[in-house]
């Protein structure tokens, strides 16, 4: 029996939904096919290099190129970068839109982390605002925002939540009290501003398609947050039954919506959560070793099937 039949008993048989029998069969017969998101994630990655390296460099050399200098090239490379987008853009719109070139998000990319880079400088070298990070913090946030939202892009608009965060762990680290607990609370903050934010963004149908990226940061911030309670406290119960319910309502939304990651969520937080309570008083690090192989293999299968019926549904 050749691959093509066997492709074709499988689609029958429905091991595999229409569209992953076209695929296959495209591949089996050497047609062309898409290297899309591989060449995204390398070019994305580049970029981050190079800011990487420019950075390394300016940190290594400023003393030696002097700040005038240091600033005029990231000056340069951050106009540069922002002119080009803003004179390339389309006209701004609720809706999603297209890129209006191939390198468009990169270069997008590319100024906003140079714009982090130049802050950085600005204030260890000049001490512009006297060591007021939370300004920064602040201000790069509502830029990022701006951009993300002006330019339609999800790397920028995950640039601001990294800020947005950063801005809530700082301001609340520069208070008398800067326990864990109080870390969790502003975490929790954190976690209901975003999800207002995304609330308020997809019932206005303001770039509504930007939902699935405040629900991912809600998501894993929140899990975060909670089996920080359940690892570290006492009297871990709440904590315990807050994961719960955050896992079911995972759970429930990724299947509802037919969104893979939430059900990973659930499945992998949910699993770490009650392996902590499990092992809380065990010595034995056999036991341990084999709980561990034997339970992380079988939470390996189910997301394998739950991805298969995922895979099949759609």
């Amino acid at each position: 029996m050749t691959i093509l039949a066997q492709l074709d008993r499988w689609r029958e048989q429905g091991a595999i939904s229409p569209e992953q029998h076209a695929h296959l069969a495209s591949l089996c017969r050497g047609e062309p096919f898409s290297v899309f998101l591989e060449l995204n994630l390398l070019l994305y990655a580049g970029v981050l290099t190079f800011v990487a390296g420019l950075g390394w460099t300016v940190t290594t050399w400023s003393r030696q190129l002097g700040d005038v200098l240091v600033l005029a090239i990231l000056s340069t490379i951050l106009l540069t970068c922002f002119w080009y987008c803003f004179s390339r853009a389309p006209a701004w719109s609720l809706a999603e839109t297209p890129a209006p070139s191939a390198v468009f998000d990169y270069v997008l990319y590319l100024g906003s982390l140079v714009w982090c880079i130049e802050l950085a400088y600005l204030e260890n070298r000049v001490h512009v605002l006297t060591g007021q990070w939370d300004f920064y913090l602040f201000a790069t946030t509502v830029f990022f925002f701006f951009l993300a939202y002006r330019f339609d892009n999800r790397f920028v608009l995950s640039l601001a939540f990294s800020s947005l965060a950063g801005w809530f762990g700082l301001t609340i680290s520069l208070r008398p009290s800067h326990e864990a607990a109080a870390y969790r609370q502003c975490a929790l903050l954190y976690c209901l501003l975003v999800g207002l934010g995304a609330m308020l963004s997809h019932e206005c149908s303001l770039k509504p398609h930007f939902l699935g990226t405040y629900l991912n940061i809600v998501a894993n911030v929140l899990f975060w947050t909670l089996l920080s309670g359940v690892f570290s406290l006492p009297n871990y119960g709440v904590w315990v039954f807050a994961l719960l319910i955050a896992c079911g309502a995972s759970l429930a939304w990724g299947l509802m919506r037919q969104q893979f990651a939430f059900v990973a969520y659930s499945v992998v937080y949910g699993y770490m959560g009650v392996s902590s309570i499990f092992i809380r008083e065990v010595g034995d690090k056999t036991f341990l070793l084999m709980y561990f192989v034997f339970t992380a293999v079988a939470v390996l299968v189910v997301l394998g099937q739950i991805a298969r019926r995922f895979g099949r549904a759609g």
